[in-house]
């Protein structure tokens, strides 16, 4: 009698335990329905263009409020465009994130001087070079503002190139600096295709449209193409730093890479220190004893936007273990 009891006794457990989550599901799913139905419709709150007028949160990170305003950016990682996709939704294009934030404190005419922190390989060509033109053009109508780039780590290669639109370079002492130059890199499976029995079938509209074809061997006129474009991006990134550097010579601008030592002594930073030391360079550029530092952060979006960009546990991003085209980078590749 008693174990009929506890079965029966087990079974109601359950029964309520699974009525009392699908009621919570359905209130949950209820709650949705009704945010989804009261928020949806065009934002019309917004008097200005998100893109051309971006808007963050800005969050006090160092100096005295009601002093000169500037802003802190970090370089971060390699300098790629693209969104890292998770289990649920995905993380800011880092190159547009950075752009919107410059663009924003170009915007701000109370924003006096911008200071980038890197610690990056550089990476892509045209993103470093956008990053580079942003920075310049929030210069531009302002003679009074300025950029610091204080260099952690690593500033090598497209960081490199970035940190050229600033008046002063500081660099950690035990940073790495330098690696001026191009790359492009593709892998020729030839030898092993032919060993193992697998042919290519290309369909090209012309002899120079399946260049690099990793099944074939390397057309000599195709390498001389490529090579061609490669000295041509970097002649712009070594007449770049020339001029912003004031070099008198191209022969360091090989690709090498720096010590801070080294880099301060080649010319290609202005100063070994610390973090400290260049926030102390930012405030002498500017004439003043104290800033207002902020840094920019996301501002929340809608319950919705949020529950469907929420991030769910890291998982493998799987597209970058698809092959992918040969690009060219402004990056350093120990």
């Amino acid at each position: 009698m008693s174990k009929n009891r506890s079965r029966v006794g087990f079974w109601v457990a359950i029964v309520v335990l699974f009525v009392l989550l699908m009621g919570s599901f359905l209130m949950n799913l209820g709650l949705i329905a009704v945010v989804a139905v009261t928020g949806s419709g065009n934002d019309v709150s917004s008097t200005q263009a998100v893109d051309e007028f971006p808007s963050f949160k800005e969050r006090w990170s160092y100096g005295v409020k009601d002093k000169t305003k500037v802003v802190r950016i970090a370089l971060q990682g390699p300098i790629m465009r693209g969104r890292k996709k998770s289990l649920f939704g995905s993380d800011a294009d880092m190159v547009e994130s950075i752009l919107k934030q410059i663009r924003a404190a170009t915007n701000d005419a109370t924003v006096k001087g911008i200071l980038l922190e890197i610690n990056s390989p550089g990476g892509a060509v045209t993103p470093s070079d956008e990053i580079y033109t942003m920075l310049k053009r929030f210069k531009q109508g302002d003679p009074q503002r300025k950029v610091v780039v204080f260099i952690r780590d690593l500033g090598a290669s497209g960081a490199y190139y970035v940190s050229m639109a600033s008046d002063y370079i500081v660099a950690e002492p035990t940073a790495i600096v330098g690696s001026v130059g191009v790359i492009m890199q593709s892998m020729n499976m030839k030898v092993l295709s032919d060993k193992i029995g697998v042919k290519a079938v290309t369909i090209a509209s012309g002899k120079n449209k399946d260049m690099l074809n990793p099944f074939k061997e390397v057309n000599p006129e195709h390498r001389a193409m490529l090579q061609q474009l490669v000295d041509d991006m970097q002649n712009r990134f070594a007449s770049i730093v020339v001029k912003a550097r004031g070099l008198k010579s191209r022969t360091l601008l090989d690709g090498r890479v720096f010590t801070a030592l080294d880099a301060k002594k080649n010319g290609f930073i202005d100063q070994v220190g610390y973090w400290s030391d260049s926030v102390a360079v930012l405030k002498k550029l500017l004439h003043v004893e104290q800033v207002y530092m902020v840094r920019y952060e996301r501002k929340k979006g809608s319950f919705m936007e949020e529950l469907f960009s929420a991030k769910g546990p890291n998982i493998p991003d799987l597209h970058l273990l698809q092959s992918t085209s040969p690009s060219f980078l402004y990056q350093w590749n120990p």
